[in-house]
C-alpha cells in the first residue's frame, strides 16, 4: 500500500474511534518546520530510586484496564495480500543458528495496561526492562530482580506536576554505553492531552538503582505519541508522531536533546523539527559497539517511504547556534517491494481463537541500529511484511548512510506458515545479525524467537530460529494491540551477547500479558577475527581525453588469514567508455590493473569510479576519480608491460612502456617512474618518444635493496598531458 493510501487513518483509544483522516500526499523532499527549541520546565536530582521505592506503597495494578494512547492505523486489507511476489522471500531455512543461549527469565507482568510496549537495555552489571507502566532492574549476571517491578513515575516522585502523577506510557529505557548511564522516559498528558509531557531521567551513574538527574519537557496541546530515542555523541535524538489535543494526526516530529548538558545535571534543552503528514513513525539512529560515527556525522532517522523504499534523513544539530540545526531528507532507498502486513491492521491469527492480533505492518520497528566498523557503517532495521499467505519479518543492512546509502542485503524471513512479526534487529562487533521477534499461528500460542546471520552465510540469508518461550495461552476479550514494540540490545561488556525482550501470554485472556528476558551469543563472536580483505586504489585520479585510455592500480591486502579469491568489477562509467582488469581476480593479497578505455563521444567532465571487490559474501570498494577532457589537439595513452616482474636483489629487470596516440597526436613524452624501492633505480631507453613508440624502462637493484612487492608508477608527459600505468615489482 502506497504511503498516500497509509495516512487515511483512524486513531482508535479505548475503543472510541475518531474520525477518519484525509489524504495528504508525499512529497519527494518534505519540508520541515523549525528548527524549534523547547527548554525544559524544570529539572532536579532525585534521592536514589532504591530508597523512592522502599518508600512507596505497593505497587497496584490499574483500577481499570486501559489501553495506552493513540495507534496510527492504516485503511486496507486485514488478511495478507499475495500481491506481487517477494523477489527477497526466504520462504526455507538453513541450520540452526549457531548461537549459546544464556540466561532466560521472566520479566514484568501484566499490569492493567496495554500493550505493554516492552524493551529494554543492558549495562555493565545490570539490565533494565520497562514496560507500560512499570520499570525494573535485573543482575545481568544471574537475572535475579534487584529493584521493582515499580510504577515508573516513582522516578519523579517528588519532582511535581505531571511527570510525577501521570503514568502516560510509550516507555523508552536505553543504556549509553560511552556516558555508562541509563535514560529512562516516558509520556506524561492530561485525560483531554490538553497538556502533554515527555518525561526524560539520565541516571547520575551506571546502577539504574541509584539517583537520576530529572527533566521535564512540555509540549503544551500537542500529543507527542509513539517516542522512540536513539543515544549519538552529540544529542539523544527523539522521534514522535504528533497528535494535537489527541486528535488528528499532522506529521512526524524528530528532536535532539542536549546529551551534554543532561550528563551534567544542567538545563535541558531540544531543538525539533516538525514534519508533515508525509511523514510518520521515524526512528532515530542508536549507537552499537565502542567506535563512535566519523565526527561531526549527522543522526540517521528513518521511515517506510513508500512500498519500494525507505526514506533516510539527516539531523545535524548545533546547541549553540540553533538556527544552524538542519534536518534534511528524505534520500530515497530503494528496496525490494513488499506488501504491508495486513495492510498495516490486525490479521495475526492464535491458537484456539477467532482474535487477531495487531501486524504494526505500517512502520519500521525499533531500533535502528547504527554500527561503525572502520572500513563501513552500517544501519540495521526490520518491519512486517506480507509474506504469501502469511506474514515474515523483512530486514536490512544499510550501508554508507551519510554518503551514497545503499541496501547491502535484505531478506523477508518466513521459512514456513507461521506468522512471524514486530522484530527488533541488532549487530555484533563481529558482523553477526540477531532478529528477535513475536510468532503465532491458528495452531500455536503467540511465541518469542530469534534466529540471525554470521557473515559468511548468503546475502540476505537467516539461519533457522531458536525459542526464547513458547506460549501456552492467546489473547482474546476483542484485544487486538500487541507490541507495540520490542527491542533487542547489545551488552556493552563483550559487544557480543544480544539481550532480548518481548511479550506473551501463560494463559488465555486479556490484561494478561506476561514478558520475558532472554540472551545469546554467536559461538564465533569474540574470537579471532574473521578473515577479510581490504581494497585500495591508485592514482586517486587520472585524466584521459576523448577516444583515449588510462589505467588504476586496485590493491588487495588479505587480513587475518585471508586466502579466498577476489574478483573485481568497476561502476560509475561515463557513457562510451568501460573497463576491464588484468588479472580479472587475485587470491588472497595482489594487485590488477584496471584499465579504462574512452570513446570520442564520452562526454566530458570528472567522474567518481567505483572498484568493487567481491569474495563470497564479503564486498569492499575504493573509488577513484577520472577526469576526460576534450578531444582537440591530441592526446596520448601509456601503457606498460608485463604487469609484473620478480627480480633477485643484485640483479636487474625490465618492462616496456608503450605511448599510443589519439586525436592527432604527435607531441614528445618524456618518461618517469615512481615508486621504486630504496637502493633500486631506473633508468628508460629512450627517455621519450615522439607520436608514438616504445622505450624500456629497467630496474636495477642492489644487495641492499629491500625485499618485497611494490607499485611501480610509470609517467609520460608532454606539456599539460599526463598519463601513468602502474606494474608491480616483488624483490626477493
Amino acid at each position: 500500500m502506497s504511503k498516500e493510501a497509509r495516512r487515511f487513518q483512524t486513531i482508535c483509544w479505548l475503543g472510541f474511534c475518531l474520525a477518519p483522516l484525509a489524504a495528504f500526499p508525499a512529497a519527494a523532499q518534505d519540508q520541515a518546520s523549525g528548527p524549534t527549541v523547547i527548554h525544559e520546565t524544570k529539572h532536579d536530582v532525585s534521592p536514589p530510586l532504591r530508597d523512592i521505592v522502599a518508600s512507596l506503597p505497593a505497587t497496584q495494578p490499574e483500577a481499570s484496564p486501559r489501553v495506552i494512547p493513540l495507534r496510527l492505523t492504516s485503511t486496507g486489507s486485514e488478511a495478507p495480500s499475495s500481491g506481487s511476489p517477494d523477489e527477497v522471500l526466504q520462504d526455507s531455512a538453513g541450520p540452526l543458528v549457531g548461537t549459546t543461549n544464556l540466561l532466560n527469565f521472566e520479566g514484568t507482568g501484566a499490569d492493567g495496561v496495554a500493550p505493554p510496549d516492552t524493551n529494554g537495555s543492558v549495562g555493565g552489571t545490570q539490565f533494565v526492562q520497562i514496560v507500560n507502566v512499570e520499570y525494573a532492574v535485573y543482575d545481568k549476571s544471574t537475572g535475579g530482580r534487584l529493584l521493582g517491578p515499580t510504577p515508573i513515575n516513582a522516578i519523579w516522585n517528588g519532582f511535581g506536576g505531571l511527570c510525577q502523577t501521570n503514568n502516560g506510557g510509550d516507555p523508552i529505557v536505553l543504556y549509553d554505553k560511552a556516558a555508562g548511564r541509563w535514560l529512562v522516559s516516558q509520556l506524561a498528558y492530561t485525560s483531554n492531552f490538553s497538556s502533554n509531557f515527555q518525561c526524560i531521567a539520565i541516571s547520575t551513574s551506571s546502577d539504574a538503582t541509584g539517583s537520576y538527574f530529572r527533566y521535564a519537557f512540555d509540549f503544551g496541546s500537542n500529543l507527542p505519541d509513539y517516542p522512540k530515542f536513539g543515544v549519538w555523541p552529540d544529542a539523544y535524538y527523539w522521534s514522535t508522531n504528533t497528535f494535537p489535543n489527541g486528535g488528528a494526526f499532522v506529521g512526524a516530529q524528530a528532536c535532539a536533546f542536549n546529551r551534554a548538558s543532561m550528563l551534567a545535571g544542567s538545563a535541558g534543552t531540544a531543538i525539533c523539527f516538525q514534519k508533515s503528514t508525509s511523514v510518520a513513525s521515524l526512528l532515530p539512529s542508536d549507537l552499537d559497539g565502542s567506535t563512535p560515527p566519523p565526527s561531526g556525522e549527522p543522526n540517521f532517522f528513518l521511515d517506510l517511504s513508500s512500498t519500494s523504499a525507505l526514506g533516510l534523513f539527516k539531523f545535524h544539530v548545533d546547541f549553540a547556534t540553533p538556527s544552524n540545526s538542519t534536518f534534511t531528507g528524505p534520500t530515497s532507498i530503494p528496496v525490494s517491494s513488499f506488501s504491508e502486513a495486513c495492510g498495516g491492521l490486525s490479521c495475526i491469527p492464535q491458537a484456539g481463537t477467532t482474535q487477531q492480533l495487531d501486524s504494526l505492518g505500517d512502520r519500521l520497528m525499533y531500533r535502528l541500529a547504527y554500527r561503525n566498523f572502520g572500513d563501513h557503517e552500517s544501519l540495521v532495521v526490520n518491519h512486517s511484511v506480507t509474506a504469501g499467505s502469511s506474514v515474515g519479518v523483512r530486514w536490512y543492512e544499510i550501508r554508507s548512510p551519510n554518503a551514497s546509502p545503499t541496501v547491502f542485503q535484505q531478506g523477508t524471513y518466513a521459512p514456513d506458515s507461521t506468522f512471524r512479526w514486530m522484530g527488533s534487529i541488532g549487530m555484533d562487533q563481529s558482523g553477526d545479525i540477531a532478529v528477535g521477534y513475536s510468532a503465532s499461528s491458528s495452531s500455536i500460542n503467540p511465541a518469542i524467537r530469534y534466529t540471525g546471520r554470521v557473515p559468511g552465510d548468503p546475502l540476505g540469508t537467516l539461519e533457522s530460529e531458536n525459542s526464547i518461550i513458547e506460549g501456552t495461552g492467546s489473547q482474546t476479550g476483542g484485544l487486538d494491540r500487541w507490541g507495540d514494540y520490542s527491542s533487542i540490545s547489545i551488552d556493552p561488556s563483550d559487544d557480543c551477547t544480544f539481550w532480548y525482550t518481548s511479550e506473551y501470554l501463560a494463559a488465555s485472556g486479556s490484561f494478561n500479558w506476561h514478558t520475558r528476558i532472554g540472551s545469546f551469543k554467536f559461538t564465533s563472536c569474540g574470537g579471532a577475527p574473521a578473515p577479510d580483505f581490504s581494497l585500495s586504489a591508485t592514482p586517486s585520479s587520472q585524466t584521459v581525453v576523448q577516444g583515449g585510455s588510462t589505467s588504476y592500480t586496485a590493491t588487495v591486502t588479505a587480513l587475518n588469514g585471508f586466502t579466498g579469491t577476489v574478483t573485481f568489477s568497476a561502476s560509475g562509467l561515463p557513457s562510451g567508455a568501460n573497463a576491464s582488469f588484468n588479472p580479472p581476480s587475485v587470491t588472497g593479497s595482489g594487485s590488477s590493473t584496471m584499465n579504462v578505455t574512452t570513446s570520442s563521444t564520452t562526454p566530458t567532465g570528472t567522474y567518481t569510479l567505483t572498484i568493487t571487490g567481491t569474495s563470497g559474501s564479503l564486498v569492499h570498494t575504493a573509488t577513484v576519480t577520472l577526469v576526460v577532457t576534450a578531444a582537440t589537439g591530441g592526446d596520448f595513452s601509456i601503457s606498460a608491460s608485463p604487469p609484473s616482474q620478480t627480480v633477485t636483489r643484485g640483479a636487474s629487470t625490465t618492462y616496456t612502456v608503450t605511448v599510443t596516440p589519439s586525436g592527432g597526436f604527435t607531441g614528445t613524452v618524456t618518461f618517469s617512474v615512481s615508486g621504486l624501492p630504496r637502493h633500486a633505480t631506473g633508468s628508460f631507453s629512450p627517455p621519450s618518444v615522439t607520436g608514438s613508440g616504445s622505450s624500456t624502462l629497467t630496474v636495477s637493484t642492489a644487495k641492499s635493496t629491500a625485499r618485497g612487492t611494490f607499485t611501480l608508477t610509470l609517467t609520460g608527459t608532454s606539456g599539460s598531458l599526463t598519463h601513468s600505468a602502474a606494474v608491480t615489482l616483488t624483490v626477493n
